[in-house]
């Protein structure tokens, strides 16, 4: 089997413990969260420190903007999605907004920002809500191919999500399993949509926790129906496939921690993602061990294509990105 493990760690600096665990071959990712980042010199130090212990681990954060965004210091608070698709120039500023974005975390030491949410916003769901783009898929693949162009332009992978759509669902899958009643047809017609017409430039996708029944019974980051039916099948999308958070209530239909990640990476995914939670991690780590999965060489192609250097505030792109942003009012 192939596949491999992205975990977390707790504090802002590695442990004894971190290293251990980072240096276990199965383990192919590190993911930052709020409280392993206070400031960019600080998130440089902790990446160069984990890349000494595994030059190619893959590291990620989420910096989407608005209230993700986990890096908030020192760096440009980002808009909403939703505040930039709703101006006039949307199209330009998202181009803009995703390079800024890119090159920061990219300066940080970091590979990869899980984005961008392709999600619908219908005003049912409010853990998406403001993180999309748009009321619809049309509007939403227009400006998240622009943010992507933005991404590229700066050397960092794009990773859409929550595939096949997790803005129907009103429930929340951090705490939650959310069920969406629609039919396959109606779901593709509406919010696969984006993924269909994005799946070129896409590099990644990460699955919903979310169990569409008329569909599958699983939740579509354990369902082989949608992961390689309709993902790599109807859609053709040739890209890496990461699970979403497999601590998260979304996922607990699969059982302990072992049990998801085997049926993750089963079903599809290139790499699970189990965070917030060293039991579980460790739970998962011995799992893939037990498999002896090797990880898939799509991965390497997610590591960062550019370093900006950490003086990238006085390049003239940098500060016209800045001052496009500002001029819409989208930045505080």
């Amino acid at each position: 089997m192939h596949g491999s493990l992205m975990l977390d760690i707790a504090g802002t600096c590695l442990t004894a413990e971190d290293r251990q665990l980072l240096r276990a071959p199965q383990v192919g990712g590190l993911i930052l969260f709020g409280r392993n980042v206070e400031h960019p010199r600080q998130v440089r130090e902790l990446c160069t420190a984990v890349r000494r212990v595994r030059p190619d681990l893959l590291l990620a954060i989420d910096q989407e903007g608005g209230r993700v965004q986990r890096l908030r210091r020192g760096v440009v608070r980002l808009p909403a999605m939703r505040d930039l698709g709703r101006c006039a120039e949307a199209v330009s500023l998202a181009r803009e907004c995703a390079w800024l974005m890119a090159t920061e975390m990219l300066a940080c030491g970091l590979d990869l920002s899980f984005a961008p949410v392709l999600d619908v916003d219908y005003g049912r769901n409010t853990v998406i809500a403001s993180r999309a783009f748009a009321d619809n898929a049309a509007q939403i693949a227009l400006l998240a191919a622009a943010f992507i162009d933005g991404l590229h332009e700066a050397g960092m992978a794009a990773c859409g999500k929550h595939f096949p759509g997790h803005g129907w669902a009103d429930a929340d899958s951090h705490v939650a399993i959310p069920r969406d009643e629609r039919s396959l047809e109606a779901i593709r017609q509406a919010d696969m949509k984006a993924f269909a017409l994005l799946s070129d430039k896409l590099d990644a996708v990460m699955p919903a926790h979310v169990i569409y029944p008329q569909v599958d019974e699983q939740p579509a980051g354990f369902s082989s129906r949608w992961l390689q039916g309709e993902l790599r099948g109807q859609l053709g999308f040739r890209g890496v496939i990461f699970s979403d958070d497999l601590s998260m209530a979304g996922a607990h239909v699969a059982g302990d921690a072992a049990a998801r990640i085997e049926a993750a990476l089963a079903a599809g995914c290139d790499m699970g993602l189990v965070c917030n939670d060293r039991t579980a991690a460790e739970l998962a780590l011995v799992r893939l061990q037990q498999l002896k999965v090797t990880p898939v060489a799509a991965l390497a192609s997610m590591r960062r294509r550019q370093f900006p250097g950490i003086d990238y505030q006085q390049s003239p792109r940098w500060q016209a990105a800045v001052a496009a942003l500002r001029g819409a009012q989208l930045l505080n």
